[in-house]
C-alpha cells in the first residue's frame, strides 16, 4: 500500500514535488514561520545538526548559531534581510545537537502568500566541511513541500523522469534558465547543454553516471532559452523506491559564471604578475652583466687600437686587427640591445636612415629567423630619416621579425618597405598632422581573427605554448613607437598574414641620419691641441690600465686613481690637474658623488662621467660630458677637446 500511495503521489504535481525534495540528499530544506519557529524537519537537517524532528520542530531556528552569533542578534538580522531583500545568503559557523560546528552554506527565502503576506520561510543549508549530505527525506505535508520548492529561486531544483524527460520545474530553474514550467515540462534535459556536448553524448552519460553511482556531480558550460551560455554547478542523483525501483533523477543546478569569471581574473592576475616579476628579475640581471660586457669590451677596444699603432703597417696583421675591432662594435651592439630588452635604458631619438638600417640588420635578421623563411626589402629610391632611437628600432623589427616567423610554422616570406605618407586632422591614428614615415613588416602566416587582432598588444597576452614567449613583443614595439611621437598599426586576417605598421615622424632636415653604426676604426693624431694633466678614476683593473694608455698615447698626462676616495687625495696634492674623467659605477662612492665634491672643492677641473649602462641615473647634470663604455680613441679624444672648448 505505501508503495502505491509513493507511486500515486508521484503522479501528482505535489507530490512530485515532495518525492524531488526528499530525494536532494546534499541539502538540508526546512521551514520556518514567520518568527523563525522550525515547522518542518529533513533527514538531511537532522544528520547535520543531530536533532529529531520531535526535538526541533516548534523550536526557533536561532539555536543552531553559536552564543556570540546569538548575543550579536545575527537570527534575527538573518530573516529581516531575507524579507526585505528577498533573499539571505552566508557562509559560517552553526552548531549541532552535540556542540560540534560545522561550516554551513546557507540560504533564506521569504515565502508570501498571493496576497503578499509572509507566511514563512524557505531555509537551505549545505555542510561544506564534508562536502556529503545523507539522504534528504522530508515529512511534510505535500503544500508545504510544495512552497519549500516553488520558494528557493538561487537553485533550479526539478526532476527528471527516468528518461531524462522533465517533470517538474522550480521558479528559480525558471530564471536561471529562462523557460516557463509549460514550456519545457515533457522535454529532454539535453536540449541545456551545449551542441558539443551533446553530440559526444554528455547528457546521457550524467544519467548513467548517477544511476550507477548514485549521484553525478560536475560544472561545465549550459545554454539558456535565449542561446545565451552561463557556468553551472551541476549534482544529479538518482530517485529510488525502498525496493530499489528507479523513480527518476533530481537534478540542481547553480550558475557560478561570476564566481568563475573572478576565479580566472585571479588566475590572470597571479599569472601576469610572475611574468613581471620574472622580466624584473632577468632586467636586473641583464644591466648588470651589460655593464660588465661593456668594460671587457673596453679594455679589448682600448688594447687593439693603441695595439694597431705599435705594430709593422703589414697588411695581414693590420686585417686581424680591425676584424677583432669589427667584433668589439657587434659585441657593443649585443649589449645595447640586452640593455634595451632589460629596459636599462631610455631613448635617445636620432635622425635615422631606414634602408642602411634594415640593410644592416639583415644577416641579424637571417640567422635568428632561420633558412625557411625569405626576408625582402622594398624602399623608395629616396626615403626621408626618421626621428627614434637607433637601437630600440633595430629590436622592435627584431621582434617583429620573429612573432611573423611563429606564424610561419612551414616557412614564407617576411616583406620589409617603407613610405612616406601625409597624416591629416582628425585622422583615425590620433597623429598630430603633418608627414611621416611608414615602416611596415608583412608576413604570408596564418593571420590573427578579430578577437586575437583586439588582444594583441595586451602585456602577457600570447598564443604561443609555454616557453615559447612571454607576451612582451608587441607591447614594446607599441611603447618605442608611441614613445617616439608615432603610432603602431596591425592589420590581419586569418589566412592572410599580417602587416605591422611603425608610423614615425620625419627627422630635422637640419641633422645628418645615421647611415652606419659600424666602428670608426680610423685612429686619430696623436698629437693632442693641448696637452692635458688627467686624472682617470675606474674600479675596474682591465678598464684602468687601457684607458691610460690611450690617454697617454694621444700625448696627455695620465694620474690614475681606482676609487673615489683615492681620485680625492690625488686632486689634494695635484693641484695641475685639467679634467677628471671618472666611471659612474663604483662602490663606496660613484662617479656622480664624486662629481659633486669635485665642484664644491675645485670648481676649475672639468669633469667627464662614463658608464657601462646606457642609462644615467636621475639628477645628473645634464652640462657634465658623458661618454658611454665601450669608446675608442677618436671618441675619447673628441670629448676631450669639446670638453676644453667649453672651460
Amino acid at each position: 500500500m505505501e508503495r502505491l500511495e509513493r507511486f500515486d503521489a508521484s503522479q501528482t504535481e505535489d507530490g512530485r514535488y515532495r518525492l524531488l525534495v526528499e530525494a536532494v540528499t546534499d541539502h538540508a530544506i526546512y521551514m520556518l514561520d514567520p518568527n523563525g519557529i522550525v515547522t518542518s524537519w529533513n533527514a538531511g537537517a537532522r544528520r547535520f545538526k543531530g536533532y529529531e524532528p520531535g526535538e526541533i520542530i516548534g523550536s526557533h531556528f536561532s539555536q543552531f548559531y553559536s552564543e556570540d552569533d546569538r548575543q550579536s542578534g545575527l537570527p534575527a538580522r538573518t530573516l529581516e534581510a531575507a524579507a526585505r531583500d528577498g533573499k539571505f545568503e552566508e557562509e559560517g559557523w552553526r552548531i549541532r545537537k552535540d556542540g560540534t560546528r560545522f561550516w554551513a552554506q546557507v540560504i533564506i527565502d521569504p515565502i508570501r502568500s498571493s496576497s503578499g503576506e509572509l507566511i514563512g520561510y524557505a531555509k537551505i543549508t549545505r555542510d561544506l566541511t564534508e562536502r556529503k549530505m545523507a539522504e534528504e527525506t522530508l515529512r511534510q505535508s505535500q503544500e508545504q513541500f510544495r512552497l519549500l520548492v516553488q520558494g528557493v529561486t538561487d537553485y533550479a531544483i526539478y526532476m527528471l523522469d527516468p528518461t531524462g524527460s522533465i517533470s517538474s520545474w522550480n521558479p528559480g530553474a525558471q530564471r536561471i534558465k529562462g523557460y516557463s514550467p509549460d514550456e519545457i515540462i515533457g522535454e529532454h534535459f539535453s536540449r541545456f547543454y551545449t551542441p558539443e556536448d551533446r553530440q559526444a553524448g554528455e547528457p546521457e552519460r550524467a544519467l548513467q553516471v548517477a544511476l550507477a553511482e548514485g549521484r553525478y556531480e560536475k560544472e561545465g558550460w549550459r545554454v539558456r532559452k535565449d542561446g545565451t551560455r552561463f557556468w553551472a554547478s551541476i549534482v544529479i542523483d538518482a530517485i529510488r523506491s525502498e525496493e530499489g525501483q528507479l523513480l527518476g533523477f533530481a537534478k540542481v543546478t547553480r550558475d557560478i559564471t561570476p564566481q568563475r569569471a573572478a576565479r580566472q581574473a585571479l588566475e590572470q592576475a597571479r599569472e601576469a604578475l610572475f611574468q613581471s616579476q620574472k622580466m624584473e628579475a632577468i632586467g636586473q640581471l641583464t644591466g648588470g652583466i651589460a655593464h660588465d660586457f661593456n668594460n671587457l669590451l673596453m679594455a679589448i677596444q682600448a688594447s687593439l687600437e693603441l695595439l694597431g699603432r705599435r705594430i709593422p703597417d703589414e697588411p695581414r696583421t693590420s686585417m686581424l686587427i680591425r676584424n677583432a675591432l669589427e667584433a668589439t662594435q657587434r659585441g657593443t651592439a649585443l649589449t645595447q640591445r640586452m640593455l634595451a630588452f632589460a629596459r636599462r635604458q631610455d631613448l635617445n631619438p636620432e635622425p635615422i636612415d631606414l634602408p642602411s638600417l634594415v640593410r644592416g640588420m639583415t644577416d641579424l635578421l637571417q640567422r635568428s629567423l632561420g633558412s625557411s623563411i625569405q626576408i625582402e626589402a622594398k624602399f623608395p629610391l629616396r626615403l626621408r630619416p626618421v626621428l627614434a632611437d637607433y637601437n630600440q628600432l633595430e629590436l622592435a623589427l627584431l621582434n617583429l621579425a620573429v612573432n611573423a616567423r611563429d606564424a610561419m610554422p612551414n616557412g614564407g616570406t617576411i616583406l620589409i618597405a617603407g613610405s612616406e605618407m601625409d597624416v591629416k586632422a582628425g585622422d583615425p591614428s590620433g597623429l598630430t598632422p603633418g608627414r611621416y614615415v611608414c615602416l611596415s613588416l608583412t608576413d604570408t602566416g596564418v593571420g590573427m581573427d578579430a578577437d586575437t587582432l583586439s588582444r594583441a598588444v595586451d602585456p602577457f597576452f600570447t598564443t604561443k605554448g609555454i616557453g615559447q614567449g612571454t607576451g612582451l613583443g608587441l607591447p614594446m614595439v607599441l611603447g618605442l613607437v608611441e614613445q617616439s611621437g608615432g603610432r603602431l598599426v596591425l592589420r590581419s586576417q586569418p589566412g592572410e598574414g599580417t602587416t605591422a605598421e611603425l608610423l614615425l615622424p620625419l627627422a630635422p632636415a637640419s641633422q645628418t641620419p645615421i647611415i652606419d653604426r659600424r666602428l670608426d676604426l680610423v685612429l686619430p693624431d696623436r698629437a693632442a691641441a693641448r696637452r692635458l694633466t688627467v686624472l682617470a678614476v675606474d674600479d675596474d683593473a682591465l678598464v684602468l690600465p687601457g684607458t691610460a694608455a690611450m690617454l697617454e698615447d694621444l700625448g696627455h698626462r695620465v694620474l690614475q686613481a681606482p676609487s673615489g676616495s683615492q681620485a680625492l687625495e690625488i686632486l689634494g696634492r695635484e693641484p695641475a690637474i685639467d679634467v677628471v674623467l671618472t666611471d659612474q659605477a663604483m662602490p663606496e662612492m660613484t662617479g656622480t658623488q664624486l662629481s659633486s665634491v669635485i665642484k664644491s672643492r675645485w670648481p676649475s677641473v672639468r669633469i667627464i662621467l662614463v658608464t657601462g649602462y646606457a642609462e644615467w641615473p636621475a639628477g645628473i647634470d645634464i652640462k657634465v660630458p658623458r661618454l658611454s663604455k665601450p669608446f675608442g680613441q677618436r671618441e675619447l679624444a673628441d670629448i676631450l677637446a669639446t670638453t676644453m672648448e667649453r672651460a
